[in-house]
């Protein structure tokens, strides 16, 4: 099967992602699980023809995959997709792992995100926050969100991204797109270039550093929607994580900076779901916390054991516990009990309050 054949078959299939790895038959993930399309192993010859193949595609040099030893990057094909490459080396060969995206928009009601996580942006100025594992679905959270403020209202949107994943055409907003490597060196460069091209929203692809994470906090504090990731799960755990980027000495100052431009955190992850429930296999649960003024004490006085609380009693506020979540996907049938617990943060209080007794 030829590189092009691959893209093409893990389109019709409805893949997620093609793993391209010396030792094992080329695969797709398909629903969550995977599934081998070929008998045969692949050489290590084979699976680096296929990553030299990718880059071809995409027009990129390989050279900072041999430097580096990984490589993001995107390419499309007229007519069939796009698609996102993450280029590496594993036990002395070359492999790649490259996820279908499509051309067009995710559709939110589709996919399941909440009206509660989108109207979110309806804010003009401060810090949200999409959270969760890798492969919880963050980018395309995050793609409804500027599709949702590119179509609701004006103002020019600067995305920067790691790689870019959607295409956004220009609405009512104006839309421009940078890519690390191609467009920028770092997010930290491209935050302080940003603020000077006139930007209503910036979309930051993940704050990595504190120096990304203080650039993204400064320009939401002159006036600015900022919108990023992280790779945590739970309100409490990513305020944590913002904190603790930075040295002691500035974490009080952090804290207070925070609480003063937080506006929310959205919390993402995907649970397996019962097989008519979604061709996808997985169905995303959200835990939403929006930033009142018992929350932003809680984050100044560091009290963030008790933002769960909060979470869970100001429903009426918009706030959304991963619990309540998980409980809602039970109750319309999305998925099971068993599968619901396992994802909770608190197992034994979902537990009870499923009424779930655990069989033998």
């Amino acid at each position: 099967m030829t590189f092009a054949e691959l893209l093409q078959s893990a389109v019709i299939h409805g893949a997620s992602d093609i793993l391209i790895i010396a030792g094992l038959p080329t695969s797709l993930k398909i629903g969550g699980k995977i599934t081998r399309i070929c008998s045969d192993r692949l050489t290590s010859a084979e699976a680096e023809g296929m990553v030299r193949d990718s880059y071809a595609a995409a027009g990129r040099s390989i050279e900072k995959l041999e430097k580096h030893g990984d490589d993001d990057f995107s390419f499309s094909v007229a007519g069939l997709s796009r698609f996102r490459v993450n280029a590496f080396r594993q036990r002395g060969s070359l492999a790649t792992v490259i996820r279908v995206v499509g051309f067009d928009m995710p559709d939110s009601r589709k996919l399941g995100i909440p009206e509660s996580v989108l109207s979110l942006c309806e804010q003009t100025k401060g810090l949200i926050l999409v959270t969760g594992p890798a492969g919880s679905g963050k980018s395309t959270t995050l793609a409804c969100m500027v599709d949702r403020i590119n179509a609701t209202r004006g103002g020019h949107i600067i995305t920067i991204e790691d790689p870019i994943e959607y295409l956004h055409k220009h609405k009512n907003g104006v839309v421009t797109q940078r890519e690390l490597t191609a467009d920028t060196e770092t997010y930290h460069s491209a935050l302080r270039a940003a603020m000077r091209q006139a930007p209503d929203v910036i979309l930051v692809g993940e704050m990595r550093d504190h120096e990304t994470i203080g650039a993204a906090m400064t320009a939401a504090e002159t006036g600015h929607l900022v919108i990023s990731t992280l790779h945590t799960l739970g309100a409490a755990k990513t305020i944590d994580r913002v904190v603790d980027a930075f040295p002691p000495a500035q974490q009080q100052q952090i804290r207070v900076q925070l609480a003063a431009v937080l506006q929310g955190v959205v919390s993402q992850q995907l649970v397996e779901c019962r097989p008519e429930a979604s061709a996808s296999g997985v169905a995303p649960a959200f835990e939403i916390m929006r930033c009142n003024s018992a929350v932003r004490t809680m984050i100044r006085e560091s009290k963030l054991h008790q933002l769960d609380g909060v979470i869970q009693t100001s429903q009426r506020e918009g706030m959304v516990s991963m619990e309540s979540s998980l409980e809602l996907l039970v109750e319309q049938g999305v998925v099971t009990p068993e599968a619901a617990i396992r994802a909770s943060f608190s197992p034994e209080r979902l537990a009870k309050r499923l009424g779930y007794t655990e069989t033998k």
